[in-house]
């Protein structure tokens, strides 16, 4: 069920499952709520329609290798121009280099300033757009009084633990709590910053547009209002989240995201500019005026869903409490398939799912996070092929 060794070849093909979902917090889920399908209806949108183009209702995923082991809390990652990666640690503190080859681990060094407790802490990482020119890694962390974004420069040419340049923070105020930090962020087509928030526990938070909770941001590189943004001199984006921490693109451009349930329905949602996602008036599809709902939603015991990735005409959901990596086929505006769940339970909590390229993708395991059951070799990171 678990692999110990570096770059061991393995399978683990899972048919389609039922359905899925999310619970409280970081994937601790609340009573549950049943084994209902999730419903495919689709809300109003001008958004772009996708690739006419449908993919398969069935596929299967094939895990070729266990890259590296033994990290401890990983949350965030990023893949290098050298095909190398950056993962953060979320209770460490630190970034830790792995080189894809042989798994080997090279703390890259500590973020100052974060403050790790709870569900907070050194979150999500995204390198910059013109990374091979200014050697800039952003990430989302946890202070004693709020959670930031920052840049700093990396250069792997210093010693270990001491590649990284001080914090230049471009963001703060963003509400923290000992749950609901959100925390994802990524560049988008568009070269704008977004970033995925949590209402700390504070739900009127998410209804609130001053407030920065409960939110998906866009912003400059530098920290400052996109344009475009539908709030003139606001980086909000959207509203009405309760805790975001998955973002991706699909081949149109449109933006996706996941987020977390409180007792019955997990979402994954189609963005828009201005819309308002519902909570805490809504959780999961409410068909009320003046709020959009999520394309898929799941029960909270089978998602807790944390990042997401578009690979090979799918998104595909990283879950915590489900123990399952999630496919959502795309066709337009809504899925083209019922969702297909994979590597259900095979190894424990996924946090973290990223594109490789072509029909690859890289899956975090997530279960020293203090609310797994850790095995020997936990937590890793593993390569997957879809077929």
């Amino acid at each position: 069920m678990r692999r110990t060794a570096v770059w061991t070849a393995a399978t683990a093909t899972v048919i389609l499952l039922a359905a899925g979902c999310g619970g409280p917090g970081d994937g601790t889920g609340g009573p549950g709520a049943g084994t209902a399908p999730p419903s495919h209806t689709s809300s109003p949108s001008t958004a772009p329609s996708a690739s006419p183009s449908v993919p398969p209702a069935k596929g299967s995923v094939k895990v070729l290798s266990t890259v590296t082991e033994n990290l401890k809390s990983p949350w965030g990652l990023a893949e290098l121009p050298d095909g190398n990666l950056l993962v953060s640690s979320r209770d460490e503190g630190t970034i830790t280099h792995v080189d894809v080859k042989n798994g080997r681990k090279t703390e890259v060094g500590a973020v100052s300033g974060v403050s790790p407790a709870g569900e907070g802490g050194l979150l999500g990482i995204a390198l910059s757009p013109s990374f091979s020119s200014d050697h800039l890694v952003y990430a989302y962390f946890t202070t004693q009084s709020d959670n930031r974004i920052a840049r700093m420069t990396y250069d792997p040419r210093k010693p270990a633990g001491e590649q990284l340049g001080a914090p230049d923070t471009i963001l703060r105020g963003i509400p923290k709590g000992f749950i609901h930090n959100g925390g994802r962020i990524a560049f988008g087509p568009d070269g704008m910053l977004y970033a995925g928030t949590g209402e700390s526990g504070h739900s009127g938070l998410s209804q609130d547009r001053k407030s920065l909770g409960g939110k998906i941001l866009r912003m400059k590189p530098d920290g400052s209002p996109a344009p475009g943004n539908p709030f003139k001199g606001s980086v909000v984006y959207d509203l009405g989240h309760r805790n975001v921490q998955g973002l991706t693109w699909d081949r149109a451009g449109r933006l996706w995201a996941s987020e977390f349930g409180q007792d019955t329905w997990d979402e994954l949602n189609l963005i828009e500019p201005g819309k308002n996602y519902g909570w805490p008036k809504i959780e999961g599809k409410g068909h009320k005026p003046g709020f959009t709902d999520p394309v898929e939603q799941w029960h909270t015991d089978e998602a807790s869903p944390s990042g997401i990735a578009y690979v090979a005409g799918s998104v595909w959901m990283a879950s915590l409490r489900g123990e399952r990596l999630w496919r959502i086929p795309l066709d337009g505006r809504e899925s083209a398939a019922a969702p297909q769940a994979f590597l259900s339970g095979k190894y424990g909590r996924l946090r973290t799912v990223l594109s490789a390229g072509g029909n690859r993708m890289w899956l975090v395991t997530s279960n020293t996070d203090t609310r797994g059951k850790p095995k020997p070799g936990d937590d890793r990171i593993l390569l997957l092929e879809v077929r």
